[in-house]
């Protein structure tokens, strides 16, 4: 009787809206929330950066500690994402063939992948923690406020997991508008305690993870009790909480794209805070922490915006409902770019009002602004970029995705942060200055291979020749 209520809830919640419903305020009622859930997720860390970086007398060093947590922090996300945006988009297929048993199937599987992988990620981290942040360019002065934070948010870690892998099972459904509360619960409770634990009882760095991690705590309960109650099409059923492996293989295999895309932010940070240690010292460090912080305002409410249309892109590809396909993601390119477009613009206007955000302290604002600018030039090409990624996931092109995403960080950021500044530095130029060109010019080559191939590869199949006719 519970299977049958489910399977008529799905119907009447996915068919109808996602499948019939007009497209365009469809579209932003699910792309909006989301968006919105991303600029507020993302106000976790960055908050947490912008008071450490205002702490009196110890500002730059702490935000030079956090900057270097940072990569680990990422890493935690990169995870939830394998296994949330490699199982919901397979979730919304199943729906969208009306095969509900496997989309709950895949969502139990998903749980218990998240928690084995939160164990695991907070046994290694918290033994191998110090050694890993040396690596990523901790010295001597801020390796203190780095472990003093990486502890207290490493005991939240199933928090962080759970959180980030079933808000886009959340999505799928229908539900954007649940999806933004969830972040926005665990993101302003974060904003309210921040102040309370940093300055209220002086706990500094300490204080800014324990309010983190009560955060994410609230965010997942928030999401356990929407599972568990009576609006959710999708329901947590102990049977499916087993692991199967073909399931395994499906959800690992399209999440293995959005990991990559995330977790060689790990190898990034490493090059850059090396090389900014290397090149320019602690202050360099703390500069590096803010142009990662600025990057995250330019993108992550554009890939909110187009995760949040992404359930409209398998629900009806598995419907074969090419025409609401291509409109959807005619809509996510547009959109995007039009706000990578602006937020360069105003980085590029005003850089100390980004740089100032982050820091009081004069000389990091004053020397940050020429770095900000030339980091941020290739985040207008990003737009199109993340409409054709999202797009390449809805359609199940895990190799597709999984290629572009391996580009940019790897393929070319990476080589690159290590070889400009070697060539800089032969011809005399601030080595420093080609660490952060190395930044826009990986971004232009990724965006412009990625939106080349979706157009010669994905768009010929949403435009099926017309079939002949006697």
């Amino acid at each position: 009787m519970e299977e049958k209520r489910s399977e008529t809830a799905s119907v009447g919640t996915a068919d109808q809206r996602l499948g019939t419903a007009p497209l365009l305020p469809l579209i932003f009622s699910l792309a909006l929330p989301t968006a919105l859930a991303q600029l507020v997720n993302m106000l976790y860390n960055i908050v947490d950066r912008i008071y450490v970086g205002h702490i009196h007398g110890t500002g730059s060093l702490a935000l030079a500690g956090l900057g270097v947590t940072y990569p680990i922090i990422v890493l935690i996300t990169a995870f939830s994402n394998l296994v949330g945006m490699g199982g919901a988009p397979r979730a919304s297929v199943a729906m969208g063939r009306g095969d509900y048993k496997t989309a709950e199937k895949i969502l139990g599987n998903c749980i218990t992948i998240l928690v084995v992988l939160s164990v695991v990620l907070s046994v290694v981290f918290t033994i191998y923690g110090e050694p890993v942040l040396l690596a990523f360019g901790a010295s001597e002065n801020t390796l203190p406020y780095a472990m003093a934070y990486l502890r207290i948010y490493l005991l939240g870690t199933i928090f962080v997991q759970f959180t980030l892998g079933m808000t886009p099972f959340i999505t799928n459904q229908g539900f954007a508008k649940t999806s933004m509360a969830t972040t926005c619960i665990g993101a302003i409770s974060n904003i309210v305690l921040d102040p309370i634990f940093i300055y209220g009882f002086n706990m500094g760095v300490v204080g800014a993870a324990v309010a983190t991690v009560l955060s994410q705590a609230l965010s997942m309960i928030w999401v356990l009790c929407f599972f568990l109650g009576k609006r959710s099409v999708l329901r947590i059923r102990k049977e499916n909480l087993i692991p199967d492996k073909a399931i395994l293989v499906l959800v690992l295999s399209l999440g293995v794209s959005p990991f990559l895309m995330t977790a060689t932010e790990c190898l990034i940070q490493l090059s850059f805070n090396t090389g900014a240690a290397t090149y320019g010292g602690d202050s360099a460090v703390a500069i590096m922490s803010i142009l990662f912080s600025v990057s995250q305002i330019a993108s992550l409410p554009v890939q909110g915006f187009c995760q949040g249309a992404q359930p409209l892109i398998g629900y009806n590809f598995g419907a074969q409902k090419l025409e609401r396909v291509r409109k959807t993601f005619q809509v996510m390119l547009t959109v995007s770019m039009s706000v990578t477009t602006l937020v360069v613009a105003a980085v590029e206007i005003a850089p100390q009002m980004f740089l100032g955000l982050f820091s009081s302290d004069a000389a990091i604002v004053a020397i940050g602004s020429a770095p900000l600018r030339i980091y941020m030039l290739g985040h207008f090409f990003m737009g199109a970029q993340n409409a054709c990624q999202q797009t390449f996931l809805g359609l199940g092109e895990a190799k597709l995705s999984m290629f572009i995403a391996l580009l940019r960080k790897v393929i070319l950021l990476l080589p690159l942060s290590l070889v400009i500044p070697r060539v800089f530095g032969l011809l005399g130029i601030s080595q420093l200055l080609g660490l952060y060109v190395a930044e826009p010019v990986s971004d232009f080559i990724s965006a412009s291979t990625c939106t080349i191939l979706f157009f010669v590869i994905e768009w010929k199949k949403l435009n099926p020749a017309p079939k002949a006719t006697n």
